[in-house]
């Protein structure tokens, strides 16, 4: 039983970890870049993205909006007088989003605001160069 606790233990920590490819396109012309982000599994993730000879780096950042709270009462009349229906309170997370800011060796910046990140497999957002070009972003599970 000890020498299946590392592996198990192994095995949870490797399935918390996923790694996402991103398809950017500029909105100046049709033409395609890629880049991945690493998640370890916590609220940050290693970006990394080839738009041309740049290379931008950096981490994108998980955030959380306050779960949004909804009730539903239920009820109506019939034959055999009043009927009262039941009370539900739903909490949900209104989606996750997260902020990257990537830098290239060269010193420019690549600002990147992403949603649906973060477990959900799929999602997508914008990136803006320092020249204020903006790139449309497809953000897929591997």
């Amino acid at each position: 039983m000890r020498r299946l606790a590392p592996a198990a233990l192994a095995a949870l920590l490797a399935g918390c970890a996923t790694t996402y490819g991103l398809t950017l396109m500029p909105r100046d012309s049709g033409e395609q870049y890629f880049g991945e982000a690493v998640s370890s599994g916590s609220d940050e993730a290693e970006v990394t993205i080839a738009i041309g000879e740049r290379t931008f780096k950096g981490t994108w950042v998980v955030s959380r909006p306050p779960p949004t709270t909804g009730i539903a009462i239920g009820g109506g009349f019939g034959t055999y007088g009043r009927r009262m229906g039941t009370t539900v309170v739903v909490d949900a997370q209104a989606g996750t989003d997260a902020k990257a800011l990537l830098r290239a060796a060269d010193g420019s910046g690549l600002r990147c605001d992403f949603r649906g990140v973060h477990g959900a497999g799929a999602g997508s957002g914008t990136c803006q160069d320092d020249r204020g070009l903006t790139y449309d972003v497809q953000i897929r599970a591997k």
